[in-house]
Formats: C-alpha cells, structure tokens, sequence
C-alpha cells in the first residue's frame, strides 16, 4: 500500500489547521503558575504556565502586554485567556495569550496592590510628610462632582457644624477615563491661586470600576504635592484607594470628611461658655484676694498713723547711727592698742635704745656699720654714734681676734 510521505513544514501546518479549527482551544482560559518570566525589549513577554502535572509554554505579544493591570512575575497564579496552536518552525504548540488576570484576584485590584506598592516605595504613604489639617478652616475647596450627592451632604454638614466657613466647590468629574486628569489638574489650580485653606477630594460609594479615578497615579501625586491639606473621602466606609494613603487624612465617607474637616458649632459654643464661666470665677477670686490685700492694708500702722510710722523709723535710724558710732569707736580703740604696742617693739629694739646704756655705733665713712675689722683699714675716717652726739675718728690701727 502506497504511503504518503509528508515534510516536517506540511505536518506542522496540518496540525495546526486542525488547532486552529477546534473552538475549544480558539478561545481557551488556563489556570497556572508563571515560571520562566521575560519581558524582552521588542514588549513581547515569554512564559510558562505550570501545575502539578505539566506545563504549558505561553507568548504574549506588545499590543496586549501593554493592557495588563499588573506586572507578572514568577510564581504569581494566573488565568491566561487566548488561543493554543502550534509554531509551525518549532513543532511546538505554546498559548498565545490575549488577556491574563491573577488567580482569584481581579485585574484592578491587582492594578492597584502593584501601584501600592510602587508609591510606597517611592514615598508618597510616609506619614513625615503628612499636613496637619487647620483647626478653624477659613476656606474649604471641595473636589468633587457638581451632580453627586456626596457635595450636597457635605455642604449640609459644613453649613450645620460650623457656619463661619466658605466653600469653594471645584466640579470635577469622578468617573471615566478623564475623571483622573480633572482631579489632578483641580487639585493643582487650588495650590496655584491658593483658593481654600482646605480640600476635600472624593466622591461617594460606587464598584471599584467607578472609583478606579482615584487610584491614578495622576491624582496620588497631585495631592502628594498639594500645599493645602488634602482629606480623602472615597466611596464608603470599607473602600480604600491610591488616594487614602496619600492624603493628609482619610475620611471614611464624605459626610464624615466634612465633619472631620471643622468643629462642631454647639461643643465650641459649649467651650466658649465654660471658658467665659471659669474665668468669671477666676476674676472673682482675684478681686477677692485684691480686697482682703486691700483690709490688710488699711489696718496697717503706716497707713493709719504716717507720723507715728515716720517716727518709728527715725528711732531706728538713730539706734542704728549709735551702733555704728559704738562699733566704729571699738574699732579705733583696737587699733590705737595695736599701734601702741607696735611703738613699743619698735622702740625695744631701737639701736639709739642701746646707746643709752654706755654703747656706741661705729659706721664706716660711706655710713655702713661696723661690724668687723676687715671693713676699715688704719688710716680711714670712721664716724662713732653716742646717745648724746656723733665723733669722728680716724683708725690708728686694727688687731683681728685670733
């Protein structure tokens, strides 16, 4: 029996009609773990999904690459959607993947863990760089939609707790793919031409699709720049995004954004009348004290008798004068006796004292006394000191003791 004999091309192709011709793998959704990740610089991404039993080689081209809401990475569980034929070069039938989500997570919610983590990394969560928002907010700029009713239970708030505020309302719109440009832009002209003392940017509840405007890059960088401080009120309470981390504060509602951003009316008036009553009972009891300072006052003697004070002082000045006087005359008494008893030393031990006794002082002719033979030779004047006079002698001769 003849026997057709087939090129490796004309097998390869043939098998590849008969893929390409199942709907089942046509359009096909695969469960698996990325392995072998690249991206290369054409766009392009290469991959392979892997389980318990096998695995499947996975290309996917620029066009769709630049649709994904996330980064693969290896090891992250995926569902790949696209079509399974075969590489007619390689004979190796591989996914050509046109859309991929992670495993039990959508594609926004893993857009925005993946931006999470980016802007934290950058810094934009870092509480250093948090605002503290103005106690008594003179101007408040709202950010959000005109047509919403998260601005008009805002503005009933705002205008029920505290009155005294303005309101500037910037309508931006919150949802769509121009929404997150709006946002940002409204939140830059507020800084440019310094327009409130306060924002609030956000909207109310919604899917994560409607509220996906706030979780824009654009928008988490326009109020990590903003000067004014920024409240974020998206959505209800269990909604979170982009904007909550990087605001000033977080409101969980817009209602509760415009109830965190000024006091409450009735407790500052509450305040105001316990302060206006402790300070009554702080100026009553100053004027108390100031009155019985007053009593002491009037009973004094000074007050009461000027003269008899003046008088009393007067004796005192002059028991005072006397103590001086006394206290001086002890003090020159002392130092009479001590220079008495110095003159008396002094006279004790006066060489004119010794002279009296029948001695005499002999003093060489320059008036240095004599004290020893060797300071004259014979022949040289000497003057010789008496109690009564003074001689003047010449050396005949002079004999040292042996």
């Amino acid at each position: 029996m003849a026997q057709n004999v087939l090129s490796i091309t004309q097998l390869n192709e043939y098998i590849r009609g008969k893929m390409d011709a199942d709907p089942l793998l046509t359009q096909v959704a695969v469960r698996g773990e990325i392995s072998n990740y690249k991206c290369y610089p054409s766009g392009h991404h290469y991959f392979t999904l892997k389980d318990e039993g096998g695995a499947l080689k996975c290309v996917m081209f620029k066009g769709n690459a630049l649709r994904l809401r996330f980064r693969p990475e290896n090891g992250m569980k995926v569902i790949a959607m696209g079509r399974v034929t075969v590489f007619p070069r390689d004979g190796a039938y591989q996914l050509y993947c046109t859309a991929m989500a992670m495993d039990g997570v959508g594609d926004l919610y893993a857009a925005f863990e993946e931006l999470k983590k980016k802007l934290a990394a950058q810094g934009l969560f870092d509480p250093a760089h948090k605002k503290p928002l103005p106690q008594y907010p003179g101007t408040i700029g709202i950010i959000t939609s005109s047509a919403g009713a998260a601005v008009h239970d805002m503005l009933r708030i705002l205008r029920k707790r505290y009155p005294l505020t303005r309101v500037r309302l910037l309508p931006v719109r919150v949802q769509g793919a121009e929404a997150p440009g709006e946002i940002a832009a409204a939140i830059g002209y507020a800084n440019h031409f310094h327009l409130a003392d306060l924002l609030i940017v956000g909207r109310g509840g919604g899917s994560m699709e409607d509220l996906w405007a706030f979780n824009d890059e654009r928008v988490a960088w326009a109020i990590y720049r903003s000067e004014i401080p920024v409240i974020s009120a998206v959505g209800h309470e269990p909604d979170v995004t982009i904007s909550d981390y990087v605001a000033d504060l977080r409101a969980a509602t817009p209602s509760n954004a415009a109830e965190l951003a000024v006091p409450d009316r009735e407790a500052l008036v509450q305040t105001l009348d316990g302060m206006a009553s402790a300070m009554a009972v702080a100026l009553q009891r100053q004027l108390k004290g100031a009155r019985q300072h007053l009593n002491v006052l009037a009973q004094s003697q000074a007050l009461r008798s000027p003269t008899g004070y003046l008088e009393q002082r007067q004796k005192s000045l002059e028991l005072l004068k006397n103590r001086l006087i006394s206290l001086e005359n002890q003090h020159i008494s002392r130092k009479n006796q001590a220079y008495i008893a110095a003159v008396s030393k002094l006279d004790a031990m006066s060489p004119l004292k010794v002279l009296t006794r029948g001695y005499a002082m002999a003093q060489t002719g320059d008036g240095h006394v004599l004290r020893s033979v060797t300071q004259v030779e014979p022949g040289e004047r000497i003057t010789v000191s008496l109690s009564d006079g003074r001689l003047s002698a010449t050396v005949m001769e002079k004999e040292a003791k042996q």
